[in-house]
């Protein structure tokens, strides 16, 4: 695990974040104590299947009202 001081990691954060991208998480000290850590993310977003979705909402009812309709509603309600 890599410690930077944080004025080099202001200058230098293009290259620190490669580096913890490729799995080498990164300690930015200040005064030489640790404030922060860059590292990968592990869970990564599954692309969205757009067929499987299009199939989903292609059997969901039309909204009776239209949008701009129902958003004055919504507004308009008595509020709480």
């Amino acid at each position: 695990m890599a410690n930077v001081n944080l004025g080099d990691a202001k200058a230098h954060l293009g290259a620190l974040i490669e580096q913890a991208a490729a799995g080498e998480p990164v300690n930015i000290m200040r005064r030489g104590k640790p404030v922060a850590q860059l590292r990968a993310i592990k869970n990564i977003r599954k692309p969205i299947d757009v067929l499987a979705l299009r199939a989903v909402t292609s059997r969901m009812p039309e909204q009776t009202p239209d949008t701009s309709a129902f958003i004055r509603t919504m507004r308009d309600a008595e509020r709480y």
